[in-house]
């Protein structure tokens, strides 16, 4: 046994002997490799250093050329008129002692409708708004600083921007391109001369002993989409900055959607839509075309960055040179016409076949009280196909047209009612003090009701509607939608939980019994049109929402 041990740790010790010898070969190759490789390269490096170039030749700047693309002749030709814009805010004492309110008193989301917001950044409904540098939310201690841009459109200082730009500013300082680059000069001091919150445009003064440079407003009906355009600011605050994209776009609206009254906020705001880059700072600088002609004022981006993503929104040069005009008018301020009504943005082909406009008009939703359209006898559910001759397509067309309209004239509108076309004689009333007073209003709880019969054809069930509600919306029965099944035809129409039905194909629904009994007559490839309202918006009048039932 003992000998036997002895035989196999011998075997042992040489198999570990054996491979410590090879192991001790590798290393050594190795390093012998390594070795060699670093004199080959000191030798290549020395022969590479040894060699001649004294027969080189020298490279030489070329002269410059103009290239044929214009944009630097554009941008020559603008950039002197276009100007650096800040602001301070001052911090605001707050009602509690000890707390500041910030410099603009921001929502709870961080955002400011109105722009302002100084470093923390400016937004507007979906989007951000140029101006301000992203932040952090914390308190202001000491004065709040935004950037924007503006170009002069009169050598005796008048300049436009955008009115979020200066909203809510305590001191508005300008630069010029050949004012001083010193950081410690805030600028030359400007005074507001009147603003359009309306359009978010607002029109600034400087002084000046000279006479300043100007940019030349062109007509933003002339152009295309695919057409080429320059937008020139102060991004960041980098002055004289230009770049290029084209028109993506054109009468491009940016759904705010309304106030407590179902009024838009934003029904004056048709964008040229850009893909040029256009970042924070590039505010209320000019979008120009290929001959050097401003056709809009860059005013917003849709952005999940808040920087370029390629979709940039520019106010058009004809609504600026409008409400331009009307700033610098004695009252400083827009005056714009109504007749009193309201109505759907836009509605289904099938709303419009059902009521017998498909080729074009405006269905009258609410009638506000006391207004011209209510004196002239205008009903809801009359369609105004033209106004003084002209024909209307849809609802831009109506505002765009009667909007223009002095207070205290009068328009002929032609209306289908009933479908037959009559002539109506309407007033113009002030726009701004017509819909003052409309007030805000709450919505009501409704308790659980039973059950509906439509739940099959549409994909929702209803209940009858409380007294209390019904009294405030001045609706006689009516059913309140309770759910909405994902997916259905209700679900595809975005006819949604809590609306009231007051009609279905002009039939009214009354009750439960009479919502049924109307339901169980369509059938698949109907068109269905369901005239609501909305408890949040008592004042806001019927909406129609429909399609064709699968």
């Amino acid at each position: 046994m003992d000998s036997s041990n002895r035989f196999g740790q011998g075997w042992r010790d040489k198999i570990r002997g054996g491979r410590l010898v090879t192991t001790f070969t590798i290393l050594g190759t190795l390093s012998a490799c390594v070795l060699a490789g670093s004199m080959l390269t000191g030798r290549v490096s020395a022969k590479q250093a040894a060699v001649d170039s004294s027969d080189a030749k020298p490279l030489q700047v070329p002269n410059p050329v103009t290239l044929s693309n214009g944009f630097s002749a554009i941008a020559k030709q603008v950039g002197p008129a276009v100007v650096n814009i800040n602001t301070e805010i001052l911090p605001k004492e707050s009602a509690t002692p000890g707390q500041q309110e910030g410099p603009t008193g921001r929502n709870p989301r961080g955002q400011n409708p109105e722009g302002g917001q100084g470093d923390q950044g400016m937004q507007d409904f979906f989007n951000h708004f140029f101006g301000g540098q992203p932040g952090g939310g914390q308190e202001e201690t000491g004065p709040s600083r935004a950037l924007g841009s503006g170009f002069i459109v009169d050598p005796r200082g008048y300049i436009i921007t955008n009115n979020h730009v200066i909203d809510k500013a305590d001191r508005i300082y300008v630069k010029l391109s050949t004012d001083s680059e010193d950081s410690t000069d805030p600028g030359r001091l400007a005074t507001v001369v009147g603003v359009d919150k309306e359009t978010d445009i607002a029109v600034i003064k400087i002084k000046s002993d000279t006479p300043l440079p100007t940019v030349k407003l062109g007509n933003s009906d002339s152009a295309q989409v695919g057409d080429w355009v320059l937008a020139i600011g102060e991004p960041f605050g980098l002055s004289e900055t230009v770049s290029a994209g084209i028109i993506s776009a054109r009468n491009r609206s940016i759904d705010e959607g309304g106030d407590a009254n179902g009024v838009a906020k934003n029904e004056f705001q048709k964008f040229i839509q850009t893909d040029a880059a256009i970042n924070p700072g590039n505010s209320g600088g000019p979008l120009v075309d290929m001959q050097g002609e401003v056709i809009g004022m860059n005013t917003a981006i849709f952005t999940q960055s808040a920087g370029n993503e390629g979709i940039g929104f520019a106010m058009p040069s004809n609504v600026i040179i409008g409400v331009y005009n009307q700033l610098i008018a004695p009252e400083h301020k827009v005056v714009r016409g109504s007749i009193g009504i309201q109505f759907q943005p836009a509605t289904s082909s099938a709303v419009a076949r059902e009521y017998g406009f498909s080729n074009g008009g405006v269905m009258v939703g609410e009638v506000v009280p006391g207004g011209p359209a209510a004196k002239a006898g205008i009903q809801p559910r009359d369609v105004i196909v033209s106004v003084d001759g002209k024909q209307i397509k849809n609802g831009d067309e109506l505002i765009a047209i009667v909007s223009m309209k002095h207070p205290g004239s009068t328009v002929s509108l032609g209306v289908l009612r009933g479908g037959k076309q009559i002539t109506i004689a309407c007033g113009i009333a002030d726009r701004s003090k017509l819909y003052e007073n409309q007030g805000k209003a709450e919505d009501d709880s409704n308790e659980p009701g039973p059950a509906d019969a439509g739940q099959s054809k549409f994909g929702i069930t209803v209940q009858a509607v409380p007294q209390q509600l019904q009294s405030r919306l001045h609706i006689a029965g009516g059913v309140t939608v309770t759910s909405v099944k994902p997916g259905s035809f209700a679900d595809s129409i975005q006819l949604g939980q809590g609306a009231v039905i007051v009609e279905i194909n002009r039939k009214p629904v009354t009750d439960i019994a009479s919502y049924n009994a109307i339901a169980s007559s369509l059938k698949s490839g109907d068109d269905v049109v369901f005239v609501i309202r909305i408890p949040q918006r008592p004042g806001g009048g019927d909406s129609f929402v429909g399609g064709t039932l699968p």
